[in-house]
């Protein structure tokens, strides 16, 4: 088939710009018209008749895909165009998506350096508080102990104390200077536990344990009775070991409570 006939022309269609107005429609009504009229019954004398009705099916195909194809893109183009996003506005929403998700990893690595500075320096932190008001020093008692195989855990020291009272915390202390000895600080629940366990716990017969309170209740006393004039019986606070320290202590208690 000639690649250059004129297909609206052979349908009896107009021709130059009209054409993109025709429809689908328009087009098989002109098929149809023009059917009738080079129908070959109507033309039994025309040698052309048949293939003339043929070329007139060829180009009614040929125009109507066309149609069809136009109309298909036309319809891909209006949506294209109503559900496209806006590029900027996505370009904008990805850029917050990543600053949001920056700011929450940056949040993540310096709270889980936080926890590790936290949790590299908990002796150091536990004593500093000691040290202040936080803490009630007559609930503390200093441990220590000879470095002979596996020494003292916290957990070891807890059960050993608990004994006696609950156990608040238990801080093992590390120090170079100590490489001999070891030592650590348990805070008792109650004043009258930590007394309990510095006057009973001796820890393992194969290394036993040196129990101090970190502030003895007997100075307390000691200096309320120095306030009220009073002077003890029996050996200076500084000379108070071992058993003279116990006797001091009750000496203490007696005057305290003759005097109250």
């Amino acid at each position: 088939m000639d690649v250059q006939v004129d297909h609206y022309i052979i349908l009896g269609l107009p021709s130059g710009a009209e054409r993109a107005q025709i429809s689908e429609k328009e087009i098989t009504k002109a098929y149809r018209k023009k059917a009738l009229e080079l129908h070959p019954d109507k033309r039994p004398d025309d040698r052309n008749a048949h293939s003339d009705i043929l070329q007139l099916n060829a180009s009614y195909e040929i125009l109507k895909d066309e149609k069809r194809q136009q109309m298909m893109s036309d319809l891909e183009k209006r949506e294209h165009t109503a559900f496209a996003p806006d590029l900027a506005a996505k370009t904008q929403e990805e850029e917050e998506i990543i600053s949001r998700q920056l700011k929450e990893e940056i949040a993540r690595i310096r709270a889980m350096q936080a926890n590790k500075v936290a949790s590299a320096i908990p002796t150091q932190r536990k004593e500093a508080t000691v040290g202040g008001n936080g803490l009630d020093k007559e609930k503390m008692l200093k441990v220590s102990w000879e470095k002979i195989g596996d020494g003292y855990s916290a957990q070891r020291l807890r059960e050993l104390f608990e004994k006696f009272g609950a156990v608040e915390d238990v801080v093992i202390k590390s120090s170079k200077k100590t490489l001999k000895r070891g030592s650590a600080l348990v805070e008792m629940a109650s004043k009258d536990a930590a007394v309990a366990a510095t006057r009973t716990v001796r820890g393992d017969l194969t290394n036993p344990l040196l129990v101090l309170p970190l502030q003895p209740a007997v100075a307390t006393a000691f200096t309320w009775l120095r306030e009220q004039h009073v002077e003890p019986d029996g050996p200076k606070l500084n000379n108070l070991v071992g058993a003279g320290y116990q006797s001091f202590e009750v000496s203490v208690l007696k005057k305290m409570m003759q005097k109250v």
